[in-house]
């Protein structure tokens, strides 16, 4: 094997999240990076602290504790680079996802041009429209004034008008921000990013440098029936930083550190899976991420990315906004237990005032699936929308618009995943929300280093390479999930699994309405037959059979029969009763 020249060797990463910090070490062993060991810490970027610095050393003590190694100097900065007595680290990152979503206001020419591509380029962060600006918008002057000043976003995002098209109808537009901007206090301006005809860059810059920040990038609609989502996107992810260093204590004193190596999280998740889609195979790469902050459902297939990072999803503050109205009424398709509406609503109110709790009867586990269920459905049926209505990709959905196509790998972190003291109920709550179609393997990643890698990668590509190539991620399952338009109860797959190293074969018939568990432990291997019943569909084609070599996990193969869309039981009680037969057979 040739030696791979690298310009450092050890790294630490930080993640910081609405709820934990992680700080995350990497160095090389025996030639090659590995991931070695992980701090945590609460996050502190709320009060009583304010500042994000006192949970990140708490973090980096706790991985000092754990290495043996000094990381943080007496003057509390971090040493960098390694110091000749071995102290200190060769290079840092950092990635965040802490903050309240930003507040933005879309300006754009048409509703469902420019403004419809601003929102999907949203999509890729942490942002939550407020309010938007059209050409056919009925609001007078002054009223879009007075909205400006009344909302104080903190990011407006301008577009309109293809590659030397329209640029008086964009002048137009902005007038009220030009009136707005000065009646704002400095430091509470919004930051400006101009994502439009990319012939009046010069014109924005010299119009806004003095009212406020701003920043230009590639044209997001450059041609009506061009969409570019990827151009645009670091200039977007460069002025979220810059709002966080301005709003979030602390943060400046870690973008000093990494040299410009901080960035938001979801920009270098969406990084990572654009890079692991770029194989030779005709599926993409799921990554789902459940935070306080954000549900994500981001899908990218040969190296273009569809992100979906929906902060009105996340499971923090913001539940109780997604729950609005009656929060029983909306979990209970998903409840797998008969509870009460107040204990319900209750317990979705306490999750939203604090987040990091950890559900403790089996009761409030019960509650926390159906949220996470709830908020991953609709994450999903909307990046499948994206998807579907993508003018560069095909998907193979069956022609519903409501499933995400066929993936391998899906990859999975978030408190529901990484701290559930039940494996099989998460799992339930993420077939469940995702719906996956044909063949795919889920991936647990415990400490987000998916999100991390993307980061690293800026610092040192190699490095990124080699640990994501490691065994980082624990196999939850092999997931098979056919699709069949046979009655219900009716055999629609045979299934056949032959132990590589005893030779023990097991043999199954799975009917249509259930959810079928096959042990395969961790670290065993084994020859997979399926036989599809019926013009049943498996992902290859109606009726088409195959054979592969598996690998264990933690709950071996699921056949997930249920159907596609799965709609739960109407009745309570049956509903009730299905959902404990599964929960058995997951927790077995």
């Amino acid at each position: 094997m040739v030696a791979i020249e690298t310009t450092s060797e050890s790294l630490l990463a930080l993640d910081i999240g609405a709820i934990t910090t992680r700080a995350l070490f990497f160095d090389v062993v025996d030639g090659q990076y590995h991931f070695i060991a992980a701090g945590t810490a609460s996050t502190t970027a709320a009060a009583p602290f304010d500042n994000v610095m006192e949970g990140v050393l708490m973090a980096v003590d706790e991985l000092e504790q754990i290495t043996g190694r000094t990381l943080i100097g007496h003057d509390q900065n971090l040493i960098i680079p390694t110091a000749t007595s071995g102290e200190g680290v060769d290079a840092f990152c950092v990635v965040i996802s802490a903050a309240t979503p930003l507040r933005t206001i879309v300006i754009g020419l048409l509703e469902d041009v420019s403004i419809a591509s601003a929102t999907r380029l949203l999509q890729g962060t942490y942002a939550k429209v407020i309010d938007t600006f059209t050409l056919s918008d009925p609001r007078k002057l002054e009223e879009r004034l007075d909205a400006i000043l009344r909302l104080r976003p903190d990011l407006i995002v301008i577009t309109g008008g293809s590659e030397q098209g329209a640029s008086l109808s964009i002048r137009r537009m902005i007038h009220p921000l030009r009136l707005a901007l000065p009646l704002i206090p400095q430091g509470q301006r919004p930051h400006l990013l101009y994502v439009g005809n990319t012939a009046l860059h010069e014109e924005m810059q010299s119009i806004f440098k003095d009212m406020a920040p701003i920043l230009t990038a590639p044209n997001v609609r450059p041609a009506l029936n061009i969409k570019d989502l990827e151009g645009p996107h670091p200039a977007l992810a460069s002025a979220v930083m810059d709002i966080y260093i301005q709003r979030i204590g602390g943060v400046e004193t870690l973008h000093h550190w990494a040299s410009g190596g901080a960035f938001p999280a979801a920009t270098t998740h969406g990084r990572m899976l654009r890079f692991l889609s770029q194989g030779d195979t005709t599926k993409g790469v799921l990554g789902i991420d459940v935070g306080a902050s954000a549900t994500t459902v981001s899908a990218a297939f040969q190296g273009t990315l569809h992100p979906g990072v929906y902060p009105s999803l996340g499971l923090g503050p913001q539940l109780a906004e997604l729950l609005h109205g009656d929060p029983y009424e909306k979990l209970s398709p998903w409840l797998s237990a008969n509870l009460e509406t107040s204990y319900v609503s209750a317990y979705v109110f306490n999750k939203g005032v604090s987040p990091g709790t950890v559900p403790i009867t089996e009761e409030d586990a019960a509650i926390e699936q159906a949220i996470t269920t709830y908020a991953l459905r609709k994450a999903s049926i909307q990046t499948a929308k994206n998807i579907a209505t993508s003018l560069n990709t095909q998907t193979n959905t069956g022609g519903n618009s409501l499933l995400l196509p066929q993936v391998e790998p899906i990859i999975v972190t978030g408190s529901p995943f990484t701290q559930s003291l039940n494996i099989g109920r998460s799992l339930l709550a993420l077939l469940d929300g995702i719906q996956p179609l044909g063949i795919t393997t889920i991936l647990l990643d415990r400490y987000n280093l998916t999100t991390v890698l993307g980061a690293a990668a800026s610092v040192n590509p190699i490095l990124a390479i080699q640990a994501m190539a490691s065994s980082m991620f624990v196999r939850m399952a092999l997931v098979i999930s056919p699709v069949s338009h046979a009655r219900l109860n009716t055999p629609i797959l045979r299934v056949q699994l032959t132990d590589k190293e005893s030779g023990e074969e097991i043999r199954q018939e799975v009917k249509l309405g259930t959810l079928t568990v096959i042990p395969l432990p961790l670290g065993r291997r084994a020859t997979l037959k399926l036989q599809p019943l019926y013009r049943t569909d498996i992902g290859l084609g109606p009726g088409r059979k195959a054979a592969y070599e598996v690998a264990g996990s933690l709950k071996g193969i699921i056949v997930d029969a249920r159907g596609r869309p799965y709609h739960p039981h109407k009745d309570p009680l049956r509903r009730e009763e299905m959902y404990k037969k599964w929960l058995w057979h997951l927790a077995h």
